[in-house]
């Protein structure tokens, strides 16, 4: 479940802002997305005007959903990867310092926490079914879950309480 050869279009950017440091968010977003390769900008100096970004394209998300599973988040990533879905695909973000140990988390709606953000942004057909089927889990055969079904988080990412 790599997105590779699977119709899907993956970009992964972050924002470079202040003073981060351009070779540590690399080393986070290589956490994450092995593959991803860039250039980078000059190291910011004291005082920093620092705002960039840098991005990558057809990035394999093998290794981002090995981790979702390792972490057993696969029902919260399967909500939150599809907040903005619609007919082209889907984006999100994940959050950079988490990344830089090597953690998947998700940021709250409309946060912009400490650390900066991870975009992840996969563009196709069928990301919906793609989506089911790179975050299933034995668990989904007691209890199926889909994209937008009765359990999802709501969109304030708020869980929902079910019996």
């Amino acid at each position: 479940m790599s997105g590779i050869g699977e119709g899907l279009k993956v970009i992964v950017s972050s924002d470079l802002i202040g003073a981060d440091i351009p070779e540590t968010v690399l080393e986070s977003l290589q956490n994450i997305f092995p593959d991803f390769n860039c250039g980078l900008p000059e190291p910011p100096s004291f005082p920093s005007e620092l705002n960039d970004s840098i991005a990558d394209e057809n990035i394999s998300l093998e290794n981002f959903i090995t981790l979702l599973h390792k972490q057993a988040i696969l029902d919260t990533a399967l909500d939150y990867m599809s907040l903005n879905l619609n007919e082209n695909g889907t984006n999100f973000t994940i959050l950079r310092q988490a990344a830089l140990s090597g953690k998947v988390s998700f940021p709250l709606p409309n946060e912009i926490p400490l650390g900066g953000l991870i975009l992840i942004e996969i563009i196709g057909a069928g990301v919906k079914d793609w989506l089911e089927a790179a975050t299933w889990h034995e668990g989904r055969d007691n209890i199926p879950r889909r994209v937008g079904d009765d359990l999802s988080m709501s969109p304030d990412a708020d869980a929902v309480t079910w019996h």
